[in-house]
């Protein structure tokens, strides 16, 4: 009866979408954009200005996804993120609805809507390996020509056809600004500084303006490039044992609710008891409750670790 009720109410929802010709897309990523649309009340300008502005768990996450998609190019690929948030909601609601579960239907509903943000930030770490690598190999075929050249113009200039992609377009921009602009090398370093979110670059930045100053202060930029290196290889050496945590989590959770149908055939009683009786449904939906909070906190303190100036 409860799959019928699902599946009555699943066409109801996209009869009403194609009579209105509204675009699911569209619909989901308006949804997200007004959660995480800031109000205009002057509290919470003078709580921003005065950098007291908390934002809660859920746009946080959400914050945090976004930031990563913007940092990797791919924020075009947001609204399917939100949709398919939306679509996993729908699917955790359902679960509870079919085993007729009161009690986890929002558990299930927001852990499931969590799941393809937690996603996103699970996978930061192997895109910023990418972007740390690219980063690396840029600054040194560029610090080298500057060194020799002791123009920066020059330097770039000669390693752009070698650059990947993502950073050519920040080095293009910087020649762009100073050969169509403004010829203002200092100011075009401090805007290109902002344009990568890496501090070993920032720092790199910061000395390359120092060098415009003063050219014998050339020596420096080797050791910032080679601390790239040696974050490359301390978070080598981090992966395998902030991957175990990840691996063990995942182990217990699959143990946990393979205990739900291995209860079935051990003692049916017991079975009957955890999902048709109210005290059983309100344990297994704490159960839920900790496995989504738990992957909550294993995604957050599993992330690697980035240098600080």
């Amino acid at each position: 009866m409860n799959i019928i009720l699902i599946i009555a109410g699943i066409g109801l929802i996209t009869g009403l979408f194609t009579l209105f010709s509204i675009n699911i897309v569209d619909f989901t990523t308006d949804i997200f954009q007004k959660i995480m649309a800031e109000p205009d009340t002057l509290k919470f300008q003078v709580k921003k200005s005065n950098g007291k502005r908390k934002l809660g768990f859920f746009k946080r996450e959400i914050k945090e996804s976004i930031d990563i998609l913007k940092l990797s190019k791919k924020d075009k690929s947001f609204p399917l993120m939100c949709l398919s948030s939306l679509i996993l909601f729908t699917v955790g609601a359902s679960i509870s609805i079919m085993f007729d579960n009161i009690f986890s239907i929002p558990i299930l509903a927001v852990g499931f809507m969590f799941i393809p943000f937690w996603y996103i930030r699970l996978s930061q770490s192997h895109f910023k390996k990418e972007v740390s690598t690219e980063i690396e190999t840029t600054l040194s075929v560029i610090t080298t020509s500057y060194i020799r050249s002791e123009d920066i113009v020059t330097a770039i200039e000669e390693n752009i056809p070698y650059l990947n992609y993502s950073i050519a377009t920040v080095f293009k921009g910087f020649l762009y600004r100073v050969k169509m602009v403004n010829p203002d090398i200092v100011s075009a370093l401090r805007e290109m500084r902002d344009k990568i979110d890496n501090a070993i670059f920032k720092e790199w930045c910061d000395a390359m303006i120092s060098c415009q100053y003063d050219r014998s202060l050339k020596t420096v930029l080797n050791p910032i490039v080679s601390k790239l290196s040696d974050m490359r290889l301390v978070n080598g050496e981090l992966e395998n044992l902030i991957f175990e945590p990840r691996k063990e989590f995942i182990t217990m959770q699959i143990l946990m609710l393979l205990n739900i149908p291995l209860l079935y055939f051990l003692n049916k009683d017991w079975y009957n008891v955890l999902m048709h009786s109210t005290p059983g449904q309100i344990v297994l939906s704490v159960c839920f409750a900790v496995m989504f909070i738990s992957m909550g906190f294993v995604v957050k303190l599993t992330q690697p670790i980035e240098y600080k100036r």
